[in-house]
């Protein structure tokens, strides 16, 4: 095969064979395809797209380009949940302990944050001590023992993947829902799941920006684990507000230690979503048989506190430093707090959580380059949500604060992203879809 004449074919509006996505995957690991020629194959593939057909493929030639993971000698269901990233989105620091606490086997791989989107790595290091980047080996001893792991990929888990997402990041490909789709199946598949909950955000904070986007990654990214013999199942999730009051490492942690202490209500919209994601992870893993029943067993977890143990337990195993589990007080120490006022009085009309997550990333608190530093303990915690009333003597958020060389500019991204309205807004819901 020759790789233009597969450059061409694409461009072209034609259908590849399983053999020729091999050959072009296969040579890109191997250094020999060219970055600049599977960057002109990716851009063809964003422009006319895949087939179903295609699509699977890829993602099954991803998937086999490195190691793979065998979770086969674990009990039960092994059971993952991928969020295609957001702000103030702590969910797997929730869900995840919950549905361990319920029977359910939870073995994760996990990512950084990137721009505004926050990654669970990140917020996993806030706890002083710990390691993600645990030996397969020792990944597995601690989900046998706990029920549950997160951890970091692998080096050689999907190079494929490694080598094509830093091509899209630099050349306007990153919004192929071909693209994406494989790349985190390719991953979760890798990783050794049985069953894949998919949290789908969509919104002005999120990589899809319109619900119909959503919908169609979505249903994409179910049908190829359905294609591939996994029970999959996706969920959307807005994303036009900030899911959680936290946005910062340390922050989003202690919010997640305090959901599981009880002391965040069951109401609150970031314990509402937890509880319909683990809800899925429970059905998937045949640990119940409605989503009524599901939600009863974490909600039990929850208040009984083993959920909460769970996330200990597994912290502990890792070599993180539990005191700050107990007394996550620590986890946010600053040089200074600094409250964020409106210039009226009335309703949080709009939020843009995008711009919100890029204002924490100008504290520190996460990276607008890969090879940025990142400070654990810094960020915004929101005091008022969408929708809440508001008077102009009350603080609409806290910016926790080590380094103020870029405040000016995260005050000024801060405040562009909150408006304040008359009247109230329209209510949104927090789940437009679940698709099976």
């Amino acid at each position: 095969m020759i790789i233009t004449e597969l450059i061409e074919k694409k461009r072209d509006g034609g259908e590849m064979t399983a053999e020729e996505l091999e050959f072009l995957i296969g040579g890109l690991v191997n250094k020999e395809v060219e970055d600049c020629q599977m960057s002109a194959f990716m851009m063809a593939v964003c422009c006319n797209g895949m087939t179903d057909r295609e699509i699977s493929d890829l993602t099954m030639t991803m998937m086999r380009s490195g190691d793979t993971v065998d979770l086969s000698d674990l009990p039960g269901v092994k059971v993952d949940k991928h969020s295609t990233g957001g702000v103030g989105d702590t969910t797997t620091l929730v869900t995840a302990p919950l549905v361990a606490a319920c029977g359910g086997t939870v073995a994760k791989m996990s990512g950084r944050g990137l721009a505004h989107s926050g990654g669970t790595l990140d917020k996993l290091e806030s706890v002083p001590g710990i390691n993600v980047e645990q030996p397969l080996e020792r990944f597995e001893q601690i989900v046998r023992e706990t029920g549950i792991a997160v951890i970091g990929q692998s080096a050689n888990l999907v190079p494929a993947d490694k080598k094509m997402y830093a091509l899209r990041d630099v050349t306007g490909t990153v919004k192929s829902i071909p693209l994406i789709a494989s790349s985190i199946m390719s991953k979760k598949l890798a990783a050794g799941a049985d069953a894949i909950v998919l949290d789908v955000k969509t919104g002005n904070g999120a990589f899809m920006n319109t619900l119909d986007d959503s919908r169609k990654l979505a249903r994409q990214m179910v049908r190829i684990g359905d294609d591939l013999g996994r029970k999959t199942v996706a969920i959307i999730t807005d994303m036009n507000r900030p899911l959680g009051m936290a946005i910062g490492n340390g922050l989003e942690m202690k919010e997640a230690i305090d959901v599981l202490q009880g002391r965040i209500p069951l109401t609150d919209p970031l314990v509402s979503v937890c509880l319909t994601l683990g809800a899925q992870m429970l059905l998937l893993s045949k640990l119940a048989e409605t989503r009524e029943e599901a939600e009863e067993k974490l909600r039990d977890a929850l208040v009984s506190g083993r959920g909460f143990m769970k996330l200990k337990s597994m912290l502990k195993a890792m070599g993180g430093d539990t005191r700050y589990v107990d007394e996550p007080e620590l986890l946010v120490r600053t040089s200074r707090i600094i409250p964020v006022y409106p210039v009226k009085s009335g309703y949080i009309g709009s939020i843009d959580a995008k711009q919100l997550g890029l204002a924490a990333c100008l504290l520190g608190a996460g990276r607008l380059r890969k090879e940025d530093s990142v400070d654990p303990a810094v960020g915004i915690l929101m005091n008022k949500r969408y929708g809440d009333r508001i008077s102009e003597n009350e603080p609409y958020a806290y910016l926790y604060v080590n380094n103020e060389d870029r405040l000016d500019e995260a005050l000024a991204l801060i405040e562009a992203a909150v408006s304040i309205s008359d009247e109230a807004p329209a209510e949104m819901p927090l789940v437009y879809d679940i698709i099976e």
